[in-house]
Order: structure tokens, then sequence, then C-alpha cells
């Protein structure tokens, strides 16, 4: 901050700026836009610095102010790297803001995030929509970007694959429902993670 005030540069860093989570806020309205003006009952996010959940929870609440939409928003789900999960373990922990996680170690780049700026309005978000949040093993996210690219064709980032595997766990337990509208974010492309799964399956 001291170099962009004595260089007359523009800070962009995460949440330093009101543009980020704006743009990000978009997303609820591409969501909502592509339901028929309706909210999905769940969205699974991967969270690293935590913008796109608090853009979107931002974004479904002006939708309902508006009144282009009706109904209760949908429930937040943080998904973040067992080798770093902060928010995971504020949220269980009950915390209104995470402690820096140390050592943190991710093969999924956007999810290493150790100190998310915005960590209490991430918390504020899971717990006012009623969500939660949970963490996965690196192997897990491999093993889903295999999958999504033999199911679908699409190769997701691991950090758009760790939300499979949040969703196949919340099955599991009963907290997602299979009569539910359920939305899972791929925030990056897998390209640059191709090394992951290469020869993976022979």
């Amino acid at each position: 901050m001291a170099v962009a005030d004595e260089e007359n540069l523009f800070d962009l860093s995460t949440l330093k700026e009101p543009y980020r989570a704006e743009g990000k806020k978009t997303m609820a309205l591409e969501i909502a836009m592509q339901l028929g003006w309706t909210m999905p009952d769940v969205i699974v996010y991967p969270t690293g610095g935590g913008t796109g959940i608090i853009g979107m929870h931002k974004g479904f609440k002006e939708l309902l102010e508006l009144g282009w939409v009706e109904g209760t928003p949908p429930k937040f789900i943080a998904v973040q790297a067992a080798g770093c999960q902060p928010v995971v373990k504020a949220f269980h922990d009950g915390a209104d803001s995470a402690e820096p996680w140390q050592n943190a170690k991710t093969v999924a780049d956007g999810l290493r995030v150790p100190g998310p700026f915005a960590d209490y309005l991430i918390l504020q978000a899971l717990r006012e929509t009623g969500g939660t949040a949970l963490a996965v093993e690196d192997q897990e996210m491999v093993d889903a970007m295999y999958e999504i690219a033999s199911a679908e064709g699409v190769i997701a980032c691991p950090e758009g694959s760790a939300t499979l595997v949040g969703l196949k766990r919340l099955l599991s337990t009963g907290e997602i429902t299979k009569d539910q509208t359920v939305v899972l974010l791929n925030t990056g492309s897998g390209y640059k993670y191709l090394d992951l799964i290469k020869g993976y399956g022979e």
C-alpha cells in the first residue's frame, strides 16, 4: 500500500478495492438468470480468498431486495484444501475470524490462501445462509478432475473439482438432498494442471 501511495498506483489486492466483489456478484446474477430468475438451494464454492462467496451472497440479497427473485438465498458451502483450511477450522470452531494456516500446502493454487483477508465476511455468509465449510484432500481433487473430464469432457481445475468431492460428501451425510438445486462452480482451467491427471487410470 505504501508503494501504491508513493508511486500514485492503484492497489488491486483482494478487497483492498470495491470492484472485485462487485464483479464476483455477477455470478449470482447469471445463475439466477440461467435458472429462470430463481435461486438455487445450494452453491458449493472452492474457497481461497472467498470473494466469490462474498460477491454472490451480496448479489442474491440485492436480487431479493429488488423483487427480481423470491424465496430464500442459497446455502453457501465453502470447500477448502485439507492442507490449507483456515475458514473450515474457524467455521467449526465457532470463531468470527480465521487464524492464518501454517505451512499451507495443496496442489490447488487458488486454495492456497493461508490468511484470507475477508475471512469474517466469508464466515458471516456461511452462517447467515445455513451453509457449512469442509476440506478435501488433494488426491480427492485429482480423482474428481479425472471423473469430470471423463463424464463431461471438461478439464476442470482442482479447485473446481474439489466442489464435486464436497457435494458427494454432503449427499452422503444428508446435508444436501437429490431433490435440491445445487450449483458447483469451477473457477479456472485445468489445462495448467494437466500433469496431475497425465497417465491417470493407466
